[in-house]
C-alpha cells in the first residue's frame, strides 16, 4: 500500500484532477467552513450546528446492533442486512449517537448520503467548495454517524469528499481490481453499491487469496477535518470512520451527459442475456460487444454514410429516447 497523492490546496484543483484521473488528498480545502469550525470547538458544538439548520423532516438511517461493530454488512447466510432501515428526525438520531459517545462498543447510528438540500437548508451557504463557479452544478449530501465502516464498494460518478467532523481513513483501489476484492451480491446491499465480502480489519485471506494482490495496488490517506479527497469515478474505496462522532459531505457528479443512462442495467441485462449462453456463443458476443461498444467509437458505423448510421452514430437527447423505448418494447414483449 501506498499513501495518496496530497496537494495542499486553497481551493479545488477541478481541472487537473479530472485529467489525471487520479485520487487525491485535498488538505484543508474546507478548512474554513461552519462545520468544521464548530466540529474542531467540541462534539456537542458540532451537533448544535447541524441542529441550528435542520428542517424538522423524518429521515432514514441505519441501526446495528453493537455486535456489528460499526460494519454495516450481511448476515451470515447473506439472505439479509444486518441493519435495519429506520426513520426520524435528525434531532433524534444526533441524541442516540450522544448517548453512546462514550461506549467501546455502541450500537451503529449512520445517517447516509442525505441531500442536503431538503434536510439542512442554509447549510450550503456557509459549507461549500464552490464547483458551481467552475460549471458543475451539484448538490451535495451529508453522512452522519458512529464510528461506521462504509465496506469497499465503487460509485460509477466521480466523487468529491469532505471530512467536516472526526476522522476518516481511506483505503483505495483501482478498478481492474475488481477479481481481487471478491464482491458479494448486486441485490440486496448495505449501501445501494456491489461491497467487497472482505472484511479489512481482519482480512481471511485463506478465503479470499487474491486479496493480497489487491493490497500490492491499495492507496491510503486519512482525512483530518477540513481535508477532502477526489475519488475518480469506478474506483473501489473502504472509508471508516475513526471518531465516535462524524460528518462528512460529499458531492457526486457525472462528466456525461443527462441522456445517457447509467450502465448498471445494462449490467443486469448482459447477465439475464449473454453470461449463461454456450461459451463458443458467449465468446462471439464478446467480440460483438467490443466491435459496437467497447472499441474506438466511430468504428461501427464509418464505413457507413452518415444518415445511415442511426444509433450507430454519437447518441444525442433524441437517439437516446428512441433506444429507450425500443428497449422498453423488447422488454415488455
Amino acid at each position: 500500500m501506498r499513501s495518496i497523492d496530497v496537494r495542499n490546496a486553497a481551493d479545488v484543483p477541478l481541472d487537473v484532477l479530472l485529467a489525471d484521473g487520479v485520487p487525491v488528498l485535498l488538505k484543508g480545502v474546507a478548512s474554513d467552513w461552519g462545520l468544521v469550525h464548530a466540529g474542531r470547538a467540541s462534539t456537542a458544538d458540532a451537533m448544535s450546528y447541524l441542529r441550528g439548520f435542520d428542517a424538522g423532516r423524518p429521515v432514514p438511517y441505519s441501526y446495528g446492533a453493537p455486535s456489528i461493530r460499526g460494519r454495516p454488512f450481511y448476515n451470515d447466510e447473506f439472505t439479509a442486512l444486518n441493519v435495519e432501515v429506520r426513520r426520524g428526525g435528525l434531532g433524534d438520531v444526533l441524541d442516540a449517537i450522544a448517548q453512546h459517545l462514550d461506549d467501546a462498543s455502541p450500537p451503529t447510528y449512520y445517517l447516509a448520503s442525505l441531500p442536503v438540500a431538503g434536510a439542512l437548508p442554509g447549510f450550503v451557504a456557509d459549507n461549500d467548495l464552490g464547483l458551481a463557479a467552475r460549471g458543475i452544478e451539484v448538490p451535495p449530501s451529508i453522512w452522519i454517524g458512529n464510528r461506521v465502516v462504509a465496506s469497499c464498494h465503487f460509485d460509477a460518478p466521480e466523487n468529491l469528499a469532505v471530512c467536516a467532523v472526526g476522522k476518516r481513513e481511506f483505503t483505495l483501489f483501482p478498478p481492474e481490481q475488481i477479481d481481487n476484492l471478491y464482491p458479494g451480491p448486486l441485490d440486496p446491499t448495505p449501501g445501494g453499491q456491489v461491497v467487497s465480502l472482505v472484511d479489512f480489519a481482519a482480512p481471511d485471506f485463506a478465503r479470499f487469496p487474491r486479496f493480497r494482490d489487491a493490497l500490492a495496488t491499495a492507496q491510503t490517506a486519512t482525512l483530518e477535518p477540513g481535508d477532502a479527497i477526489f475519488i475518480p469515478g469506478m474506483w473501489w474505496h473502504h472509508v471508516r470512520s475513526v471518531e465516535p462522532f462524524n460528518v462528512l459531505v460529499n458531492y457526486w457528479w457525472r462528466r456525461s451527459p443527462a441522456f445517457l443512462s447509467s450502465p448498471l442495467p445494462a449490467l443486469h441485462h448482459a447477465l439475464w442475456t449473454v453470461r449463461d449462453l454456450p461459451e463458443r456463443e458467449k465468446q462471439a458476443w464478446a467480440k460483438v460487444f467490443d466491435y459496437y461498444v467497447f472499441g474506438p467509437k466511430a468504428r461501427a458505423g464509418e464505413h457507413l454514410p452518415e444518415q445511415a448510421r442511426d444509433v450507430l452514430g454519437p447518441i444525442d437527447d433524441t437517439r437516446a429516447r428512441r433506444i429507450r423505448a425500443m428497449l422498453i418494447g423488447w422488454l415488455n414483449r
